[in-house]
């Protein structure tokens, strides 16, 4: 079987099988979680195996079609075996990439937050055109968008926000994108027309499974609510319907305002703050195991990422892969593959 190797085909299709023989067990039935997380694992790997399987077919057919076309010498066939191999060549792409998302938190959907940095309203506005670009990428990718907190700037743009992005390897695209994002135009805010230089730090961390345990005591929490401000309607401005969250030990600091009610608002908070300690905790595990292995590990919540340049020429470089884009209208609005991509399989190789 073709690509066999590379896609792990005959691996996938064994899980499925173990995961078919957890789900005949009627006690798993009883337990909602686990069978959430068994349905979950199984519909990815369906989708994976029928990806293949159906790739496999379509190279079958055209090795057909081709010996056809080479006999008759029919240029008509030829023609159509070279559209089925760009398709080919995306599907294979796609089935690649996920090779490299092979994270215990890869699979599930993302937080992200955007908070800008110094520099006041042309900082904000940056904020607010990263928070745009995260969107368009979203949008392109098929995946859901909430927007669970938001502060608006004072002039223009806003301050901060955090959104839940729900999708299949949805944190494991996105974990690529943590990090200051510099950028560098001439300023619409500057009547003097000259050139700015702004950061945004962005951060990603994954959605976890309510099974996964996180010891959070009620002594290390201050829970504060306060008028929501931004979208949401008037109702929500007139009550203190929004929360906030720290974890004391920690400095780990969520916010929810996206709903009405203060319960919700608080649910949906006590749920980013579990997601938000263990990455901090995966992350510590990982720079151990780094230490222990004598490597150094990245910082990428401190470290510059990438640029964006619009004046006095045009280009967007990642500062960890160096991959270039030329056409940062593009990319600000929402193509980032070639940018992800590049950092994955960065990784995926052990590059620095």
């Amino acid at each position: 079987m073709i690509f066999g190797g590379i896609f792990d085909i005959q691996g996938k299709k064994k899980r499925l099988e173990e995961l078919e023989q957890q789900i005949q067990n009627p006690e798993i039935w009883n337990k909602h979680g686990e069978m959430q997380k068994i349905n979950k694992e199984k519909v990815l790997l369906e989708k994976s195996v029928l990806d293949w399987e159906g790739l496999h077919q379509k190279v079958e057919d055209n090795e057909v079609l081709l010996e056809m076309a080479v006999e008759e010498k029919d240029e008509t066939s030829f023609e159509e075996v070279r559209r089925e191999l760009s398709s080919m060549h995306a599907v294979i792409k796609d089935l690649e990439l996920k090779t490299l998302l092979s994270g215990e938190s890869d699979p599930n959907s993302s937080y992200l937050s955007i908070n800008s940095g110094a520099g006041g309203t042309e900082a904000c506005d940056w904020a607010q055109m990263l928070y745009r670009m995260y969107t368009r990428y979203a949008e392109k990718h098929g995946y859901r968008v909430e927007i669970l907190e938001m502060t608006e700037g004072e002039g223009a743009g806003i301050k901060s926000v955090t959104m839940l992005i729900e999708g299949p390897y949805a944190y494991g695209h996105l974990k690529a994108e943590s990090g200051v994002h510099r950028l560098v135009r001439i300023s619409p805010f500057d009547s003097n027309a000259r050139r700015h230089t702004s950061f945004a730090s962005v951060f990603a961390w994954p959605e976890v499974d309510d099974e996964i345990q996180i010891d959070i005591k009620t002594e290390d929490l201050r829970i504060d609510t306060y008028r929501s401000g931004g979208a949401g309607g008037q109702h929500v401005n007139r009550t203190d319907s929004a929360v906030r969250i720290t974890h004391l030990p920690t400095n780990v600091v969520v916010q929810c305002q996206s709903e009405r009610s203060q319960i919700s608002n608080r649910e949906k908070a006590f749920k980013m703050l579990r997601a938000a300690l263990y990455e901090r905790e995966m992350e510590k595990r990982r720079q151990e195991k780094e230490a222990l292995d004598g490597t150094k590990a990245e910082n990428e919540w401190g470290s510059q990422i990438r640029s964006y340049v619009l004046h006095p020429y045009k280009m967007v470089k990642d500062l960890r892969t160096e991959t270039e884009s030329g056409t940062p209208d593009r990319v600000l609005d929402g193509d980032l593959d070639e940018f992800i991509e590049s950092y994955l399989k960065q990784q995926a190789t052990g590059g620095v």
